[in-house]
Protein backbone atom coordinates (compact mmCIF):
# COMPACT_ATOMS: atom_id res chain seq x y z
CA UNK A 1 0.00 0.00 0.00
CA UNK A 2 1.85 3.16 -0.57
CA UNK A 3 2.43 5.98 1.68
CA UNK A 4 -0.13 8.28 1.25
CA UNK A 5 -3.07 5.45 1.29
CA UNK A 6 -1.22 4.39 4.87
CA UNK A 7 -1.57 7.86 6.32
CA UNK A 8 -4.86 8.44 4.83
CA UNK A 9 -6.04 4.98 6.56
CA UNK A 10 -4.29 6.17 10.09
CA UNK A 11 -5.94 9.46 9.74
CA UNK A 12 -9.39 7.90 8.65
CA UNK A 13 -8.28 5.34 11.55
CA UNK A 14 -8.03 7.85 14.28
CA UNK A 15 -11.43 9.64 13.30
CA UNK A 16 -13.29 6.38 13.44
CA UNK A 17 -11.68 5.24 16.58
CA UNK A 18 -10.15 2.26 14.66
CA UNK A 19 -7.28 -0.06 15.46
CA UNK A 20 -4.23 0.43 13.29
CA UNK A 21 -4.39 -2.97 11.56
CA UNK A 22 -8.70 -2.77 10.78
CA UNK A 23 -8.02 0.52 8.90
CA UNK A 24 -5.00 -1.07 7.14
CA UNK A 25 -7.99 -3.99 6.60
CA UNK A 26 -10.44 -1.53 5.50
CA UNK A 27 -8.59 0.24 2.49
CA UNK A 28 -7.12 -2.98 1.56
CA UNK A 29 -10.39 -4.53 0.80
CA UNK A 30 -11.92 -1.06 -0.39
CA UNK A 31 -12.10 -0.72 -4.21
CA UNK A 32 -9.34 1.23 -5.72
CA UNK A 33 -10.80 4.87 -6.67
CA UNK A 34 -10.61 6.35 -9.64
CA UNK A 35 -7.96 4.04 -10.93
CA UNK A 36 -9.30 3.55 -13.95
CA UNK A 37 -8.25 5.44 -17.11
CA UNK A 38 -11.25 6.89 -19.44
CA UNK A 39 -10.11 3.74 -21.79
CA UNK A 40 -10.08 1.26 -19.54
CA UNK A 41 -13.25 1.98 -19.03
CA UNK A 42 -14.90 2.17 -21.84
CA UNK A 43 -12.53 -0.61 -22.67
CA UNK A 44 -14.69 -2.95 -19.74
CA UNK A 45 -17.78 -1.76 -21.16
CA UNK A 46 -17.48 -2.81 -25.19
CA UNK A 47 -14.95 -5.23 -25.18
CA UNK A 48 -17.72 -8.08 -24.20
CA UNK A 49 -20.07 -7.42 -27.45
CA UNK A 50 -18.27 -8.80 -30.17
CA UNK A 51 -18.94 -12.02 -28.04
CA UNK A 52 -22.40 -13.63 -30.24
CA UNK A 53 -23.56 -14.75 -26.50
CA UNK A 54 -23.21 -11.01 -24.77
CA UNK A 55 -26.47 -10.21 -23.76
CA UNK A 56 -25.53 -6.30 -23.31
CA UNK A 57 -24.48 -4.18 -20.13
CA UNK A 58 -26.43 -3.87 -17.72
CA UNK A 59 -26.94 0.14 -18.24
CA UNK A 60 -30.16 -0.03 -16.24
CA UNK A 61 -27.58 -0.06 -13.34
CA UNK A 62 -27.18 3.97 -13.88
CA UNK A 63 -24.81 4.59 -11.27
CA UNK A 64 -22.39 1.48 -12.77
CA UNK A 65 -22.05 3.66 -16.25
CA UNK A 66 -23.66 7.29 -16.23
CA UNK A 67 -22.76 10.57 -14.04
CA UNK A 68 -24.70 11.40 -11.17
CA UNK A 69 -26.76 13.87 -12.87
CA UNK A 70 -27.33 11.37 -16.22
CA UNK A 71 -27.99 8.60 -13.95
CA UNK A 72 -31.03 10.46 -12.22
CA UNK A 73 -32.84 10.91 -15.09
CA UNK A 74 -32.34 7.51 -16.12
CA UNK A 75 -33.91 6.32 -12.92
CA UNK A 76 -36.49 9.00 -12.69
CA UNK A 77 -37.47 7.84 -16.27
CA UNK A 78 -37.52 4.16 -15.61
CA UNK A 79 -39.48 4.79 -12.37
CA UNK A 80 -42.01 6.64 -14.05
CA UNK A 81 -42.36 4.57 -17.29
CA UNK A 82 -43.15 1.55 -14.53
CA UNK A 83 -45.49 3.68 -12.44
CA UNK A 84 -47.64 4.47 -16.06
CA UNK A 85 -47.38 0.65 -17.34
CA UNK A 86 -44.98 2.21 -20.35
CA UNK A 87 -41.79 1.39 -21.69
CA UNK A 88 -39.02 3.65 -20.75
CA UNK A 89 -37.78 6.15 -23.09
CA UNK A 90 -34.44 4.46 -23.67
CA UNK A 91 -35.69 1.22 -24.95
CA UNK A 92 -32.31 0.04 -27.00
CA UNK A 93 -28.51 -0.72 -25.84
CA UNK A 94 -27.52 2.81 -25.73
CA UNK A 95 -23.88 1.39 -25.61
CA UNK A 96 -24.59 0.46 -29.52
CA UNK A 97 -27.56 2.48 -29.98
CA UNK A 98 -29.61 -1.01 -31.35
CA UNK A 99 -31.89 -3.44 -29.68
CA UNK A 100 -30.72 -6.25 -31.81
CA UNK A 101 -26.55 -6.25 -32.54
CA UNK A 102 -23.76 -8.40 -34.49
CA UNK A 103 -20.70 -6.33 -33.27
CA UNK A 104 -17.64 -6.44 -35.23
CA UNK A 105 -14.14 -4.52 -36.06
CA UNK A 106 -14.40 -2.54 -32.60
CA UNK A 107 -12.06 0.23 -32.07
CA UNK A 108 -11.83 2.48 -28.64
CA UNK A 109 -10.14 5.80 -28.66
CA UNK A 110 -9.99 8.13 -26.07
CA UNK A 111 -8.55 12.14 -26.09
CA UNK A 112 -8.77 14.77 -23.36
CA UNK A 113 -6.93 14.83 -19.91
CA UNK A 114 -7.59 16.53 -16.56
CA UNK A 115 -11.45 15.22 -15.52
CA UNK A 116 -13.06 15.52 -19.00
CA UNK A 117 -12.67 13.30 -21.82
CA UNK A 118 -14.10 12.30 -24.94
CA UNK A 119 -14.20 8.78 -26.30
CA UNK A 120 -14.85 7.64 -30.04
CA UNK A 121 -16.09 4.20 -29.99
CA UNK A 122 -16.29 2.54 -33.63
CA UNK A 123 -17.80 -0.91 -35.10
CA UNK A 124 -19.92 -2.62 -37.42
CA UNK A 125 -23.05 -3.57 -36.16
CA UNK A 126 -24.92 -6.24 -38.40
CA UNK A 127 -22.21 -5.37 -41.06
CA UNK A 128 -23.13 -1.01 -41.08
CA UNK A 129 -20.40 0.67 -39.55
CA UNK A 130 -21.30 2.88 -36.44
CA UNK A 131 -19.52 5.38 -34.73
CA UNK A 132 -20.78 6.36 -30.72
CA UNK A 133 -19.35 9.06 -28.86
CA UNK A 134 -19.35 9.28 -25.32
CA UNK A 135 -18.71 12.42 -23.51
CA UNK A 136 -16.82 11.11 -20.14
CA UNK A 137 -16.09 12.90 -16.82
CA UNK A 138 -13.84 11.79 -13.38
CA UNK A 139 -16.51 11.00 -10.72
CA UNK A 140 -15.77 10.13 -6.94
CA UNK A 141 -16.72 6.64 -8.36
CA UNK A 142 -14.06 6.87 -10.95
CA UNK A 143 -14.77 7.70 -14.94
CA UNK A 144 -18.28 8.00 -15.72
CA UNK A 145 -20.83 8.81 -19.04
CA UNK A 146 -21.93 12.45 -18.89
CA UNK A 147 -23.94 11.63 -22.31
CA UNK A 148 -23.56 9.73 -25.37
CA UNK A 149 -23.91 10.71 -28.89
CA UNK A 150 -25.30 8.07 -31.43
CA UNK A 151 -26.66 7.87 -34.96
CA UNK A 152 -29.98 8.31 -33.30
CA UNK A 153 -29.17 10.95 -31.32
CA UNK A 154 -28.11 12.14 -27.83
CA UNK A 155 -28.82 10.39 -24.57
CA UNK A 156 -29.12 13.87 -22.92
CA UNK A 157 -31.49 14.90 -25.88
CA UNK A 158 -33.70 11.93 -24.94
CA UNK A 159 -34.57 12.85 -21.57
CA UNK A 160 -34.88 16.79 -22.25
CA UNK A 161 -38.24 15.87 -24.55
Amino acid sequence: MPDRRRLLAGLAAAALGLGPMQALAQAATAPPRDTLTPEAFLRGIYTPYPDLDFKGQPYWQVDRFFAPELARRIEDDMREARRRGEAPRLDGDPFVDAQDWDIAKLAISVTGEGRKAVGTVRFENQGKPTQITLDLVRTGMGWRIADIKAPSGTLSDLYRK
